[in-house]
C-alpha cells in the first residue's frame, strides 16, 4: 500500500474507478501531481474534500475543493 486520496462525499465504486480514485501512488509527489491534474474532474463530480493518506497514516487534509 502507498499514498492514496480519500474523498468526501464518498462516490460509488463505479464513480471512484472512473475518477481514478482506486490508484495508489509510490510517493507523495506522485499523489499530489495526480490531484493537480484531476482537481477539476473531482470537483465537477461533486467531490468537496480530499484527504491524503500514506497507508493508514493521515498525511494532510481534509482539504476543500470548493471555491
Amino acid at each position: 500500500m502507498g499514498y492514496y486520496w480519500a474523498v468526501t462525499p464518498e462516490p460509488t465504486e463505479e464513480d471512484a474507478a472512473e475518477l481514478g480514485l482506486e490508484v495508489e501512488f509510490d510517493d507523495q509527489g506522485q499523489a499530489e501531481a495526480w490531484l493537480t491534474t484531476s482537481y477539476l474532474e473531482l470537483s465537477g463530480a461533486g467531490i468537496h474534500e480530499v484527504t491524503l493518506y500514506e497507508n493508514d497514516r493521515l498525511v494532510y487534509g481534509p482539504m476543500s475543493l470548493d471555491d
